[in-house]
């Protein structure tokens, strides 16, 4: 860890539905909640999940257009301390979504990056494609 590790805070990568909120597990509303702001992919489909759960949480814009030029930014709030989480549109951020810029940065700068498991096009289309 660095210097700063005594104030370091967390990376939140988390995984969303894919279409059915009934898929959302505990960990989603425990890190959401944790967190004090929630990057993503698009705000206006974060806030409608946020607002499911019955959170608040101001909302980062973090699409495959801007993410990297703000990637370096938000590590400065993670060093600080800050808690964030990263959140795309659904299923699990970096896997054909945006995210794998800040996760880079985020270890980069040794800042803990935890992984909310959640719902993943791949596996899904993988286990109905009926191929062992």
């Amino acid at each position: 860890m660095t210097q700063n590790s005594a104030r370091t805070g967390k990376l939140y990568v988390v995984g969303t539905p894919i279409g059915n909120l009934g898929d959302l597990s505990p960990r989603v509303g425990e890190a959401f909640a944790a967190a004090d702001a929630v990057c993503c992919e698009d705000t206006r489909v974060t806030s409608k999940l946020l607002m499911h759960l019955g959170i608040s949480k101001p909302l980062v814009r973090c699409d495959e257009n801007v993410i990297a030029s703000r990637a370096a930014g938000l590590v400065d709030r993670l060093l600080a301390g800050e808690t964030l989480a990263f959140a795309s549109d659904a299923g699990m951020p970096s896997v054909s979504d945006p995210g794998q810029a800040l996760v880079e940065a985020a270890r980069e700068a040794d800042v803990p990056v935890e992984v909310v498991p959640g719902p993943s096009a791949c596996v899904t289309a993988l286990v109905s494609s009926g191929i062992p």
